[in-house]
């Protein structure tokens, strides 16, 4: 009779019954699972990482990095942290799951950027929130969705902050403040939660007004900053002029004492000429006169236009025309005019 065909699964049940049934099989077999099953317990920690051993889901111990052994599954579990990475979360790019809130429904789904000034004005902002874990074991434990929570607390301390501010300082000078506000009340929070969390920056990205007074507000904007620049300008122009001002005056001030130095200075002098004149005179006061009427006509006689000659006394005088003078020749034209017109006048009348 012939032998009966095996088929491929029946061959390998047979080749481990018999595999079985050989001495020594079991214990090896054991041996094998339990060393492959304690095998399983090493994890690598990278630089810059912690982990978190767990066993039967209690915190027993940290991780440092490099290789590592815990009692294998079912018993430890490890949760392995980057400490070192900078996370981020975004704040008004987005609703991020919350598009069915009924604010965002009337807001045109734009709810975690609609904030409200402390003057009731309403703008839209965008910030961005970098993070590290500082403590992996409350990162992990403490809170059920830490990233969650942080975004949650970002919007929180973005509108308190906000809220303490006007419109005018939200979009121009009081940025640096509303951020330096925001980071300080948001880690707060994450302390009061015990999230682990560390904020490291935080980023006013953008704030505007909403559309519908975008470009009204802009031009108050633009009319603030133009005054801004006109009292700058006329500031300049003050500090410009006033000390001009100041030389000018500073330089008139040295001129009147010049001149007030020159006047009394001639005026000495000329006290002093008249009474040596004076002693001169009181010794030869025909001689002194008669020298002085000399003296001045010699000052006067130069710069007289006209000369008047006694036709008695001056009957040997030659007398000297300057017909080089242009204005003596002016003069002489003159008299013939004016001799003209008198003639004249006698023949019409």
């Amino acid at each position: 009779m012939a032998a009966e065909y095996a088929s491929p699964d029946e061959q390998i049940l047979n080749w481990l019954n018999n595999f079985i049934k050989k001495p020594g099989t079991i214990p090896m077999l054991a041996v094998l699972v339990i060393g492959a099953w304690l095998a399983s317990g090493f994890f690598i920690v990278s630089p810059g990482e912690q982990g978190i051993v767990r066993q039967f889901g209690k915190k027993v111990r940290i991780a440092s990095a490099g290789l590592n052994w815990r009692m294998p599954w079912p018993v430890d579990q490890v949760d392995i942290v980057n400490v070192e990475q900078v996370r981020r979360i975004e704040v008004g790019f987005g609703m991020q799951g919350r598009e069915n809130s009924e604010f965002s429904r009337r807001t045109g789904g734009r709810s975690d950027a609609m904030m409200l000034t402390g003057d009731e004005n309403m703008v839209e902002a965008q910030i961005i929130v970098q993070y590290k874990v500082n403590d992996p074991t409350k990162y992990l434990f403490r809170l059920h969705d830490p990233d969650g929570t942080l975004f949650t607390a970002t919007e929180v301390a973005l509108r308190s902050a906000v809220g303490r501010s006007t419109i005018d300082d939200v979009l121009t000078v009081g940025r640096q403040k509303v951020q330096e506000e925001t980071r300080e009340f948001l880690q707060r929070l994450m302390d009061a939660y015990e999230s682990g969390l560390m904020i490291t920056e935080v980023r006013l990205q953008v704030v505007d007004p909403p559309d519908q007074v975008k470009d009204a507000f802009h031009e108050v904007v633009r009319a603030r900053e133009d005054r801004e620049r006109l009292i700058n300008e006329a500031k300049g122009y003050q500090e410009d002029l006033i000390p001009r001002a100041r030389g000018e005056a500073q330089k008139m001030l040295r001129g009147a004492e010049g001149f007030k130095e020159e006047r009394v200075l001639k005026a000495q002098g000329d006290a002093v000429r008249f009474k040596a004149l004076l002693a001169e005179y009181q010794k030869a006061k025909e001689v002194t006169w008669n020298r002085l009427q000399i003296e001045t006509l010699e000052r006067i006689y130069p710069a007289a236009n006209k000369v008047i000659i006694d036709p008695q006394a001056g009957a040997n005088v030659l007398p000297l025309l300057p017909l080089q003078n242009p204005s003596f020749l002016d003069a002489l034209q003159g008299q013939s005019n004016s001799g003209t017109l008198s003639k004249k006048k006698e023949v019409v009348s």
